[in-house]
């Protein structure tokens, strides 16, 4: 017997994540973005990371022709940049008003996010409804202020204690 997918959604939503806006570019479909907080690192030596891409999103068809992608973690005032990113519109409106430029893969990088990771996939695992992305770190940009996070179904952010 497992747990319903009722239980599971209320169990998850139990757990603080950070927002990213992964984001990928190949010749067939251009530039590519999309909300996620399925990211993880995996290991420092080697440099990987991991995210996890629902299979109807389009943004998993950029990344398999390509074979890289970028993770951008967003600061704790880009709520619109993750709404923007997390569905309902055209990829090229996902990027209306963005700042951005492609960095050394190719993928586009958001200039004012909180970090960018620039990834290269080694492999792809499949798991139910998502693929787990597997990912070599290319290159890394870090710059300055807060995370956004989501908990309980909304955007948090962080509280000094």
């Amino acid at each position: 017997m497992t747990v319903s997918i009722d239980d599971l959604k209320k169990a998850l939503q139990l757990w603080a994540s950070g927002v990213t806006v992964v984001t990928t570019q190949s010749e067939q479909y251009g530039a590519q973005g999309m909300t996620a907080t399925a990211f993880s690192s995996v290991s420092v030596d080697p440099p990987q990371i991991l995210v996890c891409i629902n299979d109807a999103a389009d943004t998993g068809a950029g990344i398999q022709e390509s074979g890289y992608f970028a993770v951008n973690i967003l600061r704790s005032d880009q709520q619109d940049v993750s709404n923007q990113f997390a569905g309902g519109a055209s990829q090229q409106q996902r990027f209306d008003n963005i700042n951005w430029e492609a960095g050394i893969t190719g993928a586009p990088i958001l200039n004012d996010s909180l970090m960018s990771l620039e990834c290269k996939v080694l492999e792809k695992v499949r798991a139910g409804t998502h693929w787990i992305i597997i990912a070599e770190v290319q290159d890394c940009l870090c710059r300055t202020g807060e995370p956004l996070l989501y908990y309980r179904g909304a955007y948090r952010n962080v509280a000094e204690l």
